[in-house]
């Protein structure tokens, strides 16, 4: 029950924290997002009663569901198409690095109160965010902020230690001006995005549902194992680390559609072998689990890129959460998947088994999108897929600006 409420508030916050983040800015959607949930969650480890815990739960998770993705559309929006992978990668193995110390320190404090409070109390600090955390030049750029952006491109210059040319930014500007004159949509063109992505949209959406079902569902069901449960759900963190990575290899030399397609089949039929390992077999069947757990996360970090690809800055955040949102679906069965195997044993697997396989097939339907420069409008981001997109260099400044020496 704990779970669903969780994945509840993810529901209704995820959609909330990507219009903050696409209206008022990245930065402070992850600042606000994670001062309200490090306070409810301390708050909860207060909890007089279970309903109370529950109702803590559900706000904490509505208001703070959207960092995760809020961190890594500011992370690719810092960079270049050739560096989006390594930037992005490295953001988000601190995820599996989370779920790590989150396994330790459940091991160490079996009292719930201390543990939510060792856990949450850290992220307080996300109060300075406000103030230190520079915004992203793309969304400050689309929304016409163009001091704001030149003022943080000429801090990231100089922290680099590379040199910006005056004459480069108003380039930049200029270029960029030109794009939204031209442009006849407003700022915040949700309608327009909805009517030329339908398909796109519900396609983003089911494979995120399954991934979710598939990424949450095999975490939950490794602690049903033989052997320690926190050592398994640390086992299970561990291995999303080089998952992260995995993308660095096969993204660029196979394209997102392959290896998305790839590794989701890949993750469907690991799980299709632990049906037939048994539980005679405990170390097979762990390392099936494993590797199952491997290749879902390094789908899952393709689909973040390919859904921040694939659609326009000034809805890149609402879109993505958008479809986050839709995979709460996923995340919320995921919960009641241990609750099959009472009736047989091997139900779990085979839905994650056939969720991942039909999936991984519907993503062939996808645009490509490697080595695609970010698309700034709706009109962009339908041409992709279609013609052979400028190879304009207007926003390629910022890895100028941002890459070190």
């Amino acid at each position: 029950m704990v779970g669903t409420i969780n994945n509840l508030g993810q529901f209704f916050g995820i959609p909330i924290g990507g219009f903050v983040a696409d209206r008022y800015g990245r930065s402070f959607s992850i600042a606000l997002g994670g001062i309200l949930g490090a306070v409810l969650g301390v708050i909860r480890s207060f909890s007089p009663s279970y309903g109370w815990f529950l109702v803590f739960e559900f706000l904490d998770n509505m208001t703070s569901s959207t960092l995760y993705s809020t961190c890594f559309v500011i992370g690719i929006e810092l960079v270049g198409p050739k560096r989006r992978v390594l930037a992005c990668s490295v953001i988000t193995v601190f995820y599996a690095v989370g779920e790590v110390l989150l396994a330790m320190s459940a091991k160490a404090f079996h009292d719930w109160r201390i543990l939510l409070r060792i856990t949450y109390g850290p992220s307080l600090i996300l109060l300075a965010y406000f103030w230190i955390l520079p915004e992203s030049v793309r969304w400050l750029l689309s929304q016409g902020k163009e001091e704001r952006a030149k003022n943080i491109l000429r801090r990231a210059a100089h922290v680099n230690q590379r040199e910006l040319p005056e004459s480069m930014l108003d380039k930049l500007v200029l270029a960029n001006r030109d794009k939204l004159q031209q442009s006849s949509e407003s700022r915040f063109p949700i309608r327009e995005a909805f009517k030329n992505f339908k398909w796109r949209i519900a396609n983003c959406s089911f494979c995120w549902i399954v991934h979710v079902l598939v990424y949450y569902g095999l975490s939950l069901n490794v602690v049903l194992l033989d052997g320690d449960k926190y050592n398994n759900f640390a086992y299970i963190a561990l291995v999303e680390i080089p998952g992260f990575f995995m993308p660095l290899l096969i993204m660029d030399r196979f394209g997102r559609r392959y290896s998305l397609c790839g590794l989701m089949l890949a993750s469907g039929l690991c799980c299709i072998g632990t049906i037939f390992t048994g539980a005679d077999q405990p170390v097979l069947q762990l390392v099936l689990f494993l590797v199952g757990k491997l290749t879902i996360t390094a789908s899952f970090q393709v689909l973040y890129f390919f859904a921040s690809e694939i659609y326009p800055t000034n809805l890149r955040n609402s879109l993505l959460s958008f479809c986050s949102m839709m995979g709460r679906f996923g995340s919320m069965l995921a919960p009641q998947t241990p609750l099959l195997a009472k009736y047989y044993a091997n139900a779990p697997a085979m839905l994650f088994a056939g969720a991942a396989i039909v999936s991984g097939l519907l993503t062939l339907f996808f645009p490509e999108t490697t080595n695609v420069v970010l698309p700034t409008t709706v009109q962009e981001a339908d041409a992709i897929g279609v013609k052979k997109q400028s190879k304009s260099k207007d926003l390629d400044l910022v890895v100028t600006a941002t890459q070190a020496q």
